[in-house]
């Protein structure tokens, strides 16, 4: 059976029906998605994932155009640790973190996703399943039991007018140990950047506070910063101060910096003279997060 990284290496630039095919072939299990996206076509998704040419070919004779995604997990052999990025955020400094205390050493491939993002492809311990998991502030994901990722030559659809595809960047010949993917996760979900750290505000604990921010995710990220910086001004601390203990986390969880201040404005405008609302401007006031010690925090 030839190795994932030759597979790779040998479907790039062909056509997907063909790349599918020596997939198979090789013994590693396809399944197909729309065209553009991730979304399977078959009914049950990964779990129709097969190594039958005659199933293969009969998938991408009906759609020629479909991208082909892989298992991970011991179905496949493969698990792979997703490391994204976008216009504002970035996995990369965390995975590099990771690497440098051994917990992703090794691959045995590199692809680069559409979005500039990368899959970093691993053997499994076919003894034993290692199941999939988001370290959602780290911007890292873990696909293994139970999850898949779109294979090259595949190809996704960046926006309106751009179409990305999944390409190989580098390959080795030596055989690496799985990764663990509980250690991975406990120190991607536990670490948090010294300058996250602000000092103590009169009042407020604004270590707590600053990491309740750090851990909201994609659209809790403006109405999370907003309620916080409303806490801090409602305390009377000058908004530089509450510029300098919630900027860190935001940028952490996503933002921009013009995004960060213009919703610190917003805070302090709304705040005084009158009492700071739920919101800005958005009907579903955020839910007020529990007071929780540090140590809560961390476990």
């Amino acid at each position: 059976m030839r190795s994932v990284s030759e597979v790779i290496a040998h479907s790039s630039g062909l056509s997907l029906p063909v790349a599918a095919r020596i997939y198979a072939t090789a013994g590693i299990p396809v399944f197909p998605c729309v065209p553009g996206e991730k979304r399977p076509l078959t009914k049950r998704g990964f779990h129709d994932a097969t190594t039958s040419l005659p199933e293969v070919s009969t998938w991408w004779s009906r759609w020629p155009e479909a991208n082909i995604a892989i298992p991970t997990g011991p179905a496949s052999g493969i698990e792979v640790v997703d490391v994204d990025i976008n216009e504002r955020t970035s996995g990369y400094a965390a995975f590099e973190r990771a690497r440098g205390q051994g917990l992703a050493e090794g691959w045995v491939v590199l692809v680069r996703t559409p979005s500039g993002g990368l899959h970093a492809y691993y053997p499994a311990d076919t003894s034993r399943g290692q199941g999939s998991w988001q370290a959602a502030a780290a911007h890292v994901d873990f696909r293994g039991t139970g999850g898949y990722i779109i294979a090259p030559p595949s190809q996704i659809a960046i926006d309106a007018d751009r179409v990305g595809s999944y390409a190989l960047i580098a390959s080795t010949t030596s055989t690496p140990l799985p990764v663990d993917a509980g250690r991975l996760r406990e120190f991607l979900d536990h670490r948090i950047e010294p300058v996250m750290r602000p000092g103590p505000v009169r009042g407020i604990d604004t270590e707590n506070l600053a990491r309740w921010v750090a851990e909201r995710g994609e659209g809790e990220r403006n109405r999370g910063l907003f309620w916080a910086a409303c806490r801090m001004a409602e305390n009377g601390t000058p908004p530089v101060d509450t510029h300098a203990a919630l900027a860190p986390a935001a940028k952490h969880a996503g933002l921009t910096s013009r995004e960060v201040s213009a919703t610190i404005r917003s805070a302090y405008r709304t705040t005084h003279p009158k009492p700071c609302a739920a919101t800005d401007g958005h009907q579903d006031s955020p839910r007020r997060p529990p007071r929780r010690t540090v140590g809560q925090v961390l476990s």
